[in-house]
């Protein structure tokens, strides 16, 4: 019972302290200010290398970012553990699709979770502001985590997957469970995963000041 109690405090705890960390720098899309950098967070991809609808909906996002001038680049970041599951390649593909010219787009294999891909965009693509695509039950944590690494992050969350209504409050509910590693993960400053190879490393702070839109 007590241990119960205590994972629960631990939780809203977490909670409460990734809400604050994040409180004013999450906008609605009409108000997203401008930012060097889109970063859009990983989620699942089909068996055909197609993004998931919530994938789907967040790239749908930063394209319209991308084309309403709010962003100059857009960062794919995803997991690419497994030759034959590739997050970023598909979240690539999909916006080349839409429109967004590939020399836009900077692609980051090893973004496994919400973490890593916050470290690895400051730390391996040298990214010091970036506005942040994901789902709003998602949004908080994502700026809480890139702000307390140092990171000038700001977020606009996807709600159209709300269509969705079983997985959507799955996922919110796991967030917010999330919080206590992100907390975790924070305190102790994990570092990410290595890589065998960085396949796409890019200097996305040296790409965006040599744009020929900059």
């Amino acid at each position: 019972m007590g241990l119960g109690i205590a994972g629960l405090a631990a939780v809203v705890g977490s909670v409460a302290l990734v809400r604050s960390k994040a409180a004013s720098h999450t906008y609605p899309e009409s108000d997203v200010p401008h930012a060097p950098v889109a970063l859009v967070l990983g989620a699942q991809v089909k068996p055909d290398g197609t993004p998931s609808a919530f994938l789907a909906a967040r790239l749908d996002l930063a394209k319209r970012l991308y084309d309403a001038g709010r962003v100059e680049m857009i960062m794919v970041s995803g997991d690419h553990r497994a030759p034959e599951y590739d997050e970023p390649v598909a979240m690539r593909d999909y916006l080349i699709r839409a429109g967004v010219p590939g020399t836009k787009l900077i692609l980051d294999p090893g973004g496994f979770d919400t973490y890593e891909s916050c470290v690895r965009a400051k730390q391996i693509f040298n990214v010091a502001e970036l506005i942040i695509v994901t789902q709003s039950y998602h949004l908080a944590r994502a700026v809480a985590t890139c702000r307390a690494l140092g990171v000038d992050a700001s977020g606009v969350g996807d709600d159209s997957a709300r269509q969705y209504p079983v997985s959507w409050w799955r996922g919110a509910i796991r967030d917010q469970l999330a919080c206590a590693k992100t907390v975790v993960d924070l305190l102790t400053r994990r570092h990410p995963m290595p890589l065998a190879t960085e396949p796409f490393l890019h200097d996305a702070a040296t790409a965006f000041s040599t744009s020929d839109d900059y």
